[in-house]
């Protein structure tokens, strides 16, 4: 399965980058090349990933998310996951990394809670 990025501003001005499909070796880039994007056309608050229709994600898609959340701070932007998929939410989980990302709980359990 490929890669595919939507962006969208949310009411309170945010901006939600949302990858849907795997973020892997052959693609991890997009993640840190959209954020970037919405880096250089505006100054948003805050960056929501919303990860809810990521199925895979593997080191190297670790490593561009934590690329992003630094681009992102360099412009005193807040970077943040969202609704991550059970998968995403366990890697994110066993890296360690889970709190630089805002803690999100895992979609499945956002949605009955």
């Amino acid at each position: 399965m490929t890669l595919s990025i939507t962006t969208s501003t949310l009411a309170d001005g945010a901006v939600e980058v949302s990858p849907r499909g795997e973020i892997d070796v052959e693609n991890a880039y997009e993640i840190r090349e959209a954020v970037q994007a919405q880096l250089t056309s505006g100054c948003p608050t805050r960056i929501e990933l919303n990860m809810q229709s990521v199925t895979f994600i593997d080191s190297v898609g670790i490593s561009a998310l934590v690329a992003a959340f630094q681009l992102a701070g360099v412009s005193d932007v807040k970077l943040v996951v969202t609704r991550p998929s059970r998968f995403a939410h366990r890697q994110l989980w066993v890296t360690g990394l889970l709190g630089l990302f805002g803690n999100p709980q895992p979609f499945e359990e956002s949605v009955t809670a």
